[in-house]
């Protein structure tokens, strides 16, 4: 069995949202537990992450060193989270078998509608000084009222794995893999043949099924901070879903019951990787193991 784990924030932080080092190191090697037994159970398993806490942090590097080296740009900074998130799974699943970091991009179109009118806010409210540095740098900010300046970039579809061979490779040796955290590292293909990363961000709940599918997996499991998706949510009719087919999935997405920053995507994601064969799984993180081997959480076939 070949199984795509997505860790979601939560995994990346402390539980009160906390990004310090330490706190992070302690929230992945809570995730680390559950990981080991499926990896004990047999199965291939391929980890990919968020990185929001992670790249947050960069862009107040950027913002508050702006006036002494020109910011990092995000692709940049996405493969250095990539990079460090790796790093540190390394060392907590290394006792579960040999595993594998791979730093890794994602193609995606340069003539995406996204690219045109960049809408998704990323990094902190500055004042209209401080933002008027970063839009000298070539940044796109804008005026959120009395909250102040936020940045946008442009969320671009995923349509490539570019390093899903790599990545299978070296599942067939034997290894656990690290990969394609935060969606992937965005990039885009020139007339000319080369690739050049870009400023924006991928979904990364998105950029797991098409990891997913790219691998031909047979279970993804997205693991969040519930036990299930919920209809209802903060009412009295709320309820967690169980087992689910996609076209009732999306019918109820369509009626508004997933929010458009939290569980949309997953939702969504969740159906994606379905309607292509597989199995897939939202639940929490303590439930990882459980959910490859059993119903539980908010289970999605085809």
């Amino acid at each position: 069995m070949r199984v795509v784990i997505a860790l979601g924030g939560n995994a990346m932080t402390s539980s009160d949202g906390r990004a310090r080092p330490e706190d992070q190191i302690a929230a992945i090697r809570r995730a680390a537990g559950p990981i080991a037994e499926v990896i004990a159970s047999g199965a291939q398993v391929v980890l990919t992450h968020g990185n929001g806490p992670q790249v947050g942090n960069l862009l107040v590097k950027n913002e508050m060193a702006a006036h002494v080296v020109p910011p990092v740009p995000l692709d940049w900074c996405g493969a250095q989270t990539q990079g460090t998130v790796g790093f540190v799974l390394l060392n907590e699943l290394e006792a579960a078998g040999p595993v594998a970091a791979v730093v890794t991009r994602a193609l995606v179109d340069a003539h995406d509608p996204g690219f045109m009118n960049p809408t998704k806010p990323i990094g902190r409210y500055l004042s209209s000084t401080e933002a008027a540095v970063m839009i000298q740098h070539g940044q796109r900010w804008e005026d959120r009222g009395e909250r102040g300046w936020r940045r946008v970039v442009a969320s671009p579809e995923p349509r490539a794995i570019l390093d899903a061979p790599s990545i299978a490779t070296l599942l067939d040796a034997g290894y656990t893999v690290v990969c394609n955290g935060g969606g992937g590292i965005p990039v885009v293909r020139d007339p000319d043949g080369r690739l050049r990363g870009v400023e924006a961000v991928i979904d990364k709940d998105l950029g797991a099924a098409l990891l997913a599918n790219t691998l031909k997996a047979d279970t993804l499991v997205i693991a969040t901070d519930v036990d299930a998706a919920v209809v209802g949510w903060g009412t009295p009719s709320a309820r967690p879903l169980g087992e689910i087919g996609v076209v009732e999935l999306r019918r109820l997405a369509a009626e508004g019951h997933f929010a458009s920053g939290s569980m949309g995507p997953k939702v969504e994601a969740a159906c994606r990787f379905a309607e292509n064969g597989g199995r897939s799984v939202i639940t929490s993180l303590d439930s990882i193991a459980d959910a490859v081997q059993r119903a539980v959480g908010t289970v999605v076939t085809n």
